[in-house]
């Protein structure tokens, strides 16, 4: 069973900076693309950024510049390093996880308020 928990949501300033991480209880990590999306209230879940097995990297265009993702095969764990905030990155932000079909995590609530 596929399980993936994300952790360091929360409230920050706009210009700040967060950074999310997803662990995933999943056997050969490294093999699977992972990724990022987001659903902010009344709007439809979206892609942030997705990696691959192999290391490649894309970006929804309201992020390119400012987030990064990262994964690290030996914790199994994926990382989504939030830069210069807006209000409009609030949403809840989920972990994808590739593995024959979908699976998500629960989500972490991301706030951009001052």
């Amino acid at each position: 069973q596929v399980q993936l928990v994300e952790s360091g949501g929360g409230l920050v300033q706009p210009g700040g900076s967060l950074t999310l991480s997803c662990a995933a209880s999943v056997v050969f990590f490294s093999r699977y693309t992972m990724g990022w999306y987001r659903q902010a209230p009344g709007k439809q879940r979206e892609l942030v950024a997705r990696i691959s097995g192999g290391g490649s990297t894309n970006y929804a265009d309201s992020v390119k510049g400012r987030f990064t993702i990262s994964k690290d095969n030996a914790k199994k764990t994926v990382y989504l390093q939030m830069n210069s905030l807006k209000p409009e990155d609030t949403a809840v932000y989920y972990c994808n996880a590739v593995i024959g079909r979908d699976y998500w995590g629960q989500g972490t609530q991301v706030t951009i308020s001052s």
